[in-house]
């Protein structure tokens, strides 16, 4: 979704018959409010720096308009996220748990109600008696991958791992072998890997759960002139006796084209 700089975030009720607004709110409730804004907004990443944000208070319900918030990488994900109620178990577990005391406190008081949203309503997250947020149950399966990356560090005394920062700037702390690591004859850490790993993955999530090392893969992502015309040599040689390729080729696919078309699934 698009970024945008500026987010509302907004608690109402009554108290003492009297709504709750700038001149009006218990001090718990004001504590609570701003203290919660604060950690949905910096999720557990800490993606928002409190510090560089501005907050202004409007007038009607006690509301925090919060700016400064273009450098948030998660923040946007996970409030387009919330736009369905399954939503808590995708979300950063740190704005899941305010969603869920905001619903909770809004359950225990029916006048108590919270929105989120940016000045033109693009993004509106309403949270009140009636709402249902939940949490599904995730789903692991056993996954085998390769992760390309960059090790920053490995080794351990009593636990071996090897730290691979990852393309999104991430850091996986993969369990391996002493004997593993042991075996490497070179220092692999500051240099681009390839790891063969294998792992739990969260159907819902795609997330990774401990992770073990395999095996360190060759990684070469820099072209290779050399590599390139051993390669254009061989592919010239089995192709030396055939007249025409591309005519080879056609009638290879018009006789694919003629046979009765199937399917085949393979079940780990």
């Amino acid at each position: 979704m698009e970024l945008i700089n500026e987010l509302r975030f907004a608690v109402s009720d009554r108290i003492d018959d009297v709504d709750v607004g700038p001149t009006h709110v218990p001090l718990s409730l004001l504590g609570d409010f701003q203290k919660e804004v604060s950690d949905f907004l910096k999720g557990s990443d800490r993606d928002v720096d409190p510090s560089k944000v501005l907050i202004a208070v409007e007038k009607g319900s006690l509301a925090l308009v919060a700016t400064g918030l273009l450098a948030a990488k998660t923040l946007w994900v996970d409030l387009e996220r919330l736009r369905s109620p399954d939503s808590l178990s995708l979300i950063d577990t740190k704005r899941a748990a305010v969603i869920e005391r905001w619903q909770t406190a809004a359950r225990q008081n029916p006048h108590r109600k919270y929105e989120v949203a940016d000045a033109a309503t693009k993004v509106r997250i309403a949270v009140d008696s009636s709402s249902d947020f939940r949490k599904v149950e995730e789903v692991w399966v056993q996954v085998e991958k390769y992760l390309p990356g960059r090790i920053v560090d490995w080794g351990g005394k009593t636990r071996a791992n090897v730290h691979l920062e990852t393309e999104d700037g991430t850091v996986l702390v993969v369990a391996a072998t002493q004997e593993l690591i042991a075996q490497e004859e070179q220092n692999r850490v500051y240099h681009p890997a390839l790891l063969h790993i294998s792992a739990e993955e969260s159907l819902l999530t795609g997330v990774l759960r401990n992770p073990r090392l395999l095996a360190f893969e060759a990684h070469q992502p820099a072209y290779d002139e050399k590599e390139f015309q051993q390669m254009v040599s061989r592919g010239t040689a089995a192709w030396a006796d055939v007249p025409n390729a591309t005519e080879w080729l056609e009638n290879l696919r018009g006789s694919a084209q003629r046979r009765q078309p199937f399917c085949w699934t393979r079940v780990s």
